[in-house]
């Protein structure tokens, strides 16, 4: 029996993880609150692998519930100081963020959910530490101007895959969950599923 693959992130560095993996699969995007459910799970006391794994669900879930297949979803959550961050607004917030990161280690936070006949069947946590090395201000500037606001699109304000590996002194942990999406563990489970060739 084939099973259709179906991403449900509209993340460009997500696809290009599986498209370099070789794989067929579908996009499809069914937006969901993702702010209202961190509020929520915030006001809890949620931690973030709670947080992280429950957007990744609300992803998955919201595109299973519609068609047939393995829908995978996503999310990724950044923690530097006991405190959790969201993509930057404007390219101002990223300058600041990526200045007060200098000489500071963070953790990347993420979860993959897969789900199928609306029920999530399989589900990942990862974590990585990256160690933010000092540079100057005229560093920042420079790699401001070079990515523009495409930095926007990561939480972290960087873009690891490509020059923002500059910014890093040494990283622990797995390269395809810092771009966020543990590729790996998908692989095996879509091959023990029978949707990718074993």
């Amino acid at each position: 029996m084939s099973y259709p693959i179906i991403l449900a992130s509209g993340s460009a560095i997500r696809r290009q993880i599986l498209d370099g993996a070789g794989l067929n699969y579908d996009v499809v995007v069914k937006p969901v609150d993702e702010a209202a459910i961190k509020a929520g799970l915030l006001a809890d006391g949620a931690k973030p692998r709670d947080i992280a794994d429950a957007l990744a669900e609300a992803k998955s879930l919201r595109v299973s519930r519609l068609m047939p297949g393995l829908v995978i979803g996503s999310d990724q959550i950044m923690e530097m100081d006991g405190q959790i961050f969201d993509k930057p607004k404007d390219m101002e917030e990223a300058r600041a963020r990526l200045w007060d990161m200098r000489g500071k280690s963070h953790s990347l936070i993420g979860a993959v959910v897969i789900s199928e006949n609306g029920s999530p069947v399989w589900r990942h946590a990862s974590k990585t530490v990256l160690h933010v090395r000092e540079f100057t201000k005229d560093f920042l500037d420079g790699y401001l101007e070079a990515e523009g606001e495409g930095l926007l699109t990561s939480v972290g304000g960087y873009k690891f895959e490509g020059r923002g590996a500059q910014l890093f002194s040494h990283v622990q942990g797995d390269f395809f969950s810092i771009l966020g999406l543990s590729l790996l563990p998908v692989l095996d489970y879509l091959r023990l599923r029978g949707a990718i060739t074993s």
